[in-house]
């Protein structure tokens, strides 16, 4: 297990432990509040469980929760002194995804 941490650390270019456990807690941080902060979006479009499929609701959800999650996490990471990290990642992230403009 400490090789695994040892690896993301290289990976990342992180220089201690402290700077590791802050970088996990925003991503557990950002996930779960994605989650919470999707819901409330999707009511206020009228877009319920019980007003659409759920085969209809849950994909809908899930493509919401995607740009939630990226604004979450710089918004987190900011907060947590760690911005420059979570900003690189994003911009590495968006352009696999295709995004050319966020290539180096």
């Amino acid at each position: 297990m400490l090789s695994f941490f040892r690896k993301l650390k290289l990976r990342w270019n992180i220089q201690s432990n402290f700077q590791l456990f802050i970088i996990l807690l925003v991503f557990a941080i950002t996930g779960s509040s994605s989650l919470i902060v999707a819901k409330p979006i999707l009511n206020y479009f009228n877009i319920t469980e019980e007003t659409l499929n759920p085969w209809i609701y849950k994909p809908i959800r899930l493509i919401l929760i995607f740009p939630v999650y990226q604004i979450l996490i710089l918004i987190f990471g900011a907060l947590f002194g760690q911005f420059q990290f979570f900003w690189n990642f994003e911009k590495k992230m968006l352009a696999r995804m295709g995004f050319k403009y966020f290539k180096d």
